[in-house]
């Protein structure tokens, strides 16, 4: 491992098999998590290239929980974090309009890393329990068209690589791996990423990865989210092309706020505040998860324009079938915990 640490540290890129070969040796419990440490943040350092992402999620994936699910078009919306926005769970909020507006959403999550808030604290303080079996994540998707992959939960290779990740406190390639290593197989993916200069070659690894249709932005600021702040630059992958483009809040009908506007706290208070936009309260809040469902429902191929997937965005809320799913994923994790506490 120290031969990939030095190459890393003198800003020498390594080849995918490279980046393999490392890649196992971090999952490998008898490497020296100093060792672990060095490398993430002398690649954070030198910037990882889409070989060495592309890499690292073929063999995270390979380690994963098989999930065998009937082959349907299943999207994940979450971006990788680690913008350093403190922004609300958008991405968590979004999947459930994508979800009322008839998307089949197998949604990546975990516990805050980074940020205040992770994922899956906040789906816990809005009553849905993060530890459903694996049949019990296959029958939630097949029953409400959604569910929720704690992380942990599906790369159990990764324990040891999370404790590394907490003492670093700072994002790595895992960060950018996260969103690429869902093992429920995806055909289209939506995913926010905080380097501008990288949507090109982050979509380009979702090409790799054999992904039909996807979209990846980098929004206004830096955040991994489409932002009502100001200018966001998108990839589209369609049929092998990969297309930018951007776009403010104005273009798709939805007004300028600034990213303080929609700053988050704790998973309470941002459970709140979901829970207020589902219920209809409109302001920075509702517009940026329309914004973000509205692109997500363009990915998926459910509306023709970003705009039009704005429109539809706007009312999974406000025919209140994003709450309606909300409440039904609520419903499904308290009979889990019932069964359990039976048993």
């Amino acid at each position: 491992m120290r031969n990939y640490v030095r190459k890393v540290e003198s800003g020498q890129h390594l080849m995918y098999e490279e980046m393999q070969e490392a890649s196992a040796l971090m999952f490998n419990e008898r490497t020296e998590s100093q060792d672990v440490i060095d490398f993430l943040v002398a690649l954070s350092r030198k910037e990882e290239t889409a070989h060495e992402v592309a890499a690292l999620a073929s063999v995270m994936k390979s380690f994963a929980v098989r999930i065998n699910v009937p082959r349907e078009t299943f999207m994940d919306n979450c971006g990788t974090g680690g913008d350093g926005s403190n922004s609300f769970n958008i991405s968590t909020a979004s999947a459930f309009v994508l979800a009322g507006a008839g998307a089949s959403i197998a949604k990546h999550g975990n516990r805050k890393v980074s940020s205040a808030a992770g994922s899956s604290d906040v789906l816990e303080a809005l009553g849905i329990h993060t530890d459903f079996s694996v049949e019990e994540t296959i029958e939630l998707l097949q029953q409400e068209g959604i569910t929720f992959l704690y992380a942990p939960n599906v790369h159990p290779q990764m324990k040891r690589i999370g404790a590394i990740r907490q003492q670093i406190g700072k994002p790595t390639i895992f960060n950018l791996v996260g969103p690429l290593t869902n093992p429920v197989p995806l055909k289209t993916q939506f995913t926010g990423i905080n380097r501008p200069d990288f949507t090109m070659e982050y979509a380009s690894v979702l090409q790799m990865l054999g992904r039909e249709r996807a979209i990846v932005v980098s929004g206004a600021g830096g955040m991994d989210e489409a932002s009502l702040s100001g200018q966001n630059a998108f990839v589209l992958l369609d049929k092998g092309d990969l297309i930018p483009f951007s776009l403010t809040a104005d273009d798709v009908g939805l007004t300028y706020a600034p990213a303080s506007a929609i700053r988050g706290g704790d998973a309470r208070e941002n459970a709140a505040t979901i829970r207020a936009i589902f219920n209809g309260q409109r302001g920075p809040h509702f517009d940026t998860v329309v914004f973000n469902a509205g692109i997500g429902l363009f990915a998926n191929g459910q509306a023709g324009t970003v705009q039009e997937g704005v429109k539809r965005a706007a009312d999974s809320i406000l025919s209140g079938r994003a709450l309606q799913k909300l409440e039904a994923v609520v419903a499904f994790s308290e009979k889990v915990g019932q069964k359990a506490v039976a048993r």
